[in-house]
């Protein structure tokens, strides 16, 4: 019997509720080697400064409709009018070629893929939730930000009291501090995962 060791790849999924600061840890993230970023898909126009094949795919609604119904999604939601979704095969090809994925998706869209028919995507996940200290934390983290009327925060608030009931339902939960230390716990859970005897494939 060999001794070599290999895995696949790791669908890490990373979701937190507006203004939890999941975009400065995802960006972070990002600076991983040998980690693949998966960029989400979406109708809604671009906004100032955000690069195609970067922050976003920007897809025509037509063109959207059109990958759903030839199932190219491993998630897709429609969100505030606009439709987000994870294209399957980049994701798939990674993780069989052992590359760790990343995902930044809301709760629905982590949701869809906890209950996903393919067991090989199933077990390759691992969901993260980052969970503000409270409604008032994420207040005032929003109104620092400065992007939002008093309305859309209020809207964002009613949004992430409903979302913050669904970190049970994440592997990990990870009580929002700063990013650095976010980061670090972030780290920690995905070093952890890579080394679980589960993962191991002998050769």
């Amino acid at each position: 019997m060999s001794n070599q060791f290999g895995r696949h790849g790791i669908l890490f999924v990373i979701s937190a509720p507006s203004g939890a600061g999941k975009t400065t840890l995802v960006e972070a993230l990002r600076q991983t080697p040998d980690l693949f970023y998966s960029v989400s898909c979406t109708t809604r126009a671009r906004r100032g400064g955000e690069i195609e094949g970067e922050d976003y795919q920007f897809l025509s609604d037509a063109d959207f409709r059109a990958r759903v119904a030839a199932g190219d999604f491993l998630e897709h939601a429609h969100v505030h009018g606009d439709y987000y979704g994870t294209l399957r095969k980049p994701v798939l090809t990674n993780l069989k070629e052992g590359v760790d994925v990343l995902i930044d998706i809301d709760t629905q869209g982590a949701a869809a893929i906890r209950n996903y028919d393919d067991l090989f995507i199933r077990q390759a996940l691992t969901d993260i939730f980052i969970m503000p200290p409270d409604l008032q934390e994420l207040r005032r983290r929003l109104l620092k930000r400065g992007t939002e009327t008093a309305g859309q925060i209020d809207s964002r608030l009613a949004t992430a009291a409903l979302e913050m009931e669904s970190w049970r339902d994440y592997r990990y939960t990870v009580i929002s501090r700063s990013v650095e230390e976010d980061l670090q716990k972030v780290r920690h859970i995905m070093s952890a995962e890579s080394y679980l005897s589960r993962r191991l494939i002998q050769k």
